[in-house]
C-alpha cells in the first residue's frame, strides 16, 4: 500500500469525543511546530525549497509560508470564538495566499520568526482557556459546518504535523 504523497500521515480524523486531554497533547504540539518546521527545512538550499513535494504541488518554500498564512487565519478564528457569539468566520484562498510572489521567493526566515512568535501568542490564549471556552466555536460558511474550538485546536495540530511531513518525506525520498 503506497502513501498518498497530498496525505502523508493520513487525513485529519477528529476523536468521536475530544476530552480535554486530547486538548492539552494538541496544545503541546501547536507549541513545538515552529522548532520542527525549523528543524525540517534546516540545511536546505534554494533549489531545494523551490521543490515541490509532490508532482503538482507545492513547494517547499510555498509550504513553510503557508503554514503561518493558515494558522494566523486560525489563531483569529480563535479569537473570534472567544470574544463573539458564535462568530461566522472568513474563508480565505490559501492556494492563491501560496500564489503569491512573497510565498514562492521570499526566503523562509521571516515565516518561520512569523511562526514562532504566533504559536507562542496562540498557545498562551490555549493555556488561559477554561474547558468550557473549547467548547465555543464558529460557522464555517463553505463547508456550512460549525466547528467548536476543541475541533479546530485538533485539526490545526494535525495540520502542522502534515506540512512538516510534506517536507520530510521529500527530503528521504531525495537523501537530502
Amino acid at each position: 500500500m503506497s502513501v498518498d504523497p497530498r496525505y502523508p500521515i493520513g487525513r485529519y480524523q477528529a476523536p468521536e469525543h475530544i476530552t480535554d486531554a486530547h486538548c492539552t497533547g494538541w496544545l503541546h504540539e501547536v507549541e513545538s511546530l515552529p522548532a520542527l518546521v525549523r528543524a525540517a527545512v534546516w540545511g536546505l538550499d534554494d533549489e531545494q525549497l523551490d521543490t515541490p513535494y509532490r508532482e503538482g504541488g507545492w513547494t517547499l518554500r510555498q509550504v513553510v509560508h503557508h503554514i503561518p498564512d493558515s494558522h494566523l487565519n486560525a489563531y483569529c478564528r480563535f479569537k473570534l470564538a472567544l470574544t463573539e457569539d458564535h462568530p461566522t468566520i472568513r474563508p480565505y484562498e490559501e492556494a492563491r495566499w501560496a500564489e503569491q510572489p512573497e510565498a514562492r521567493a521570499l526566503p523562509c526566515e521571516p515565516s518561520l520568526v512569523l511562526l514562532d512568535g504566533l504559536h507562542a501568542r496562540w498557545a498562551a490564549t490555549m493555556i488561559a482557556m477554561t474547558p468550557e471556552q473549547f467548547d465555543r466555536g464558529y460557522f464555517h460558511p463553505e463547508t456550512a459546518k460549525d466547528s467548536t474550538l476543541r475541533w479546530v485546536l485538533g485539526m490545526y495540530a494535525w495540520h502542522g504535523k502534515h506540512h512538516v511531513a510534506h517536507i520530510t518525506a521529500l527530503r528521504t525520498a531525495r537523501g537530502w
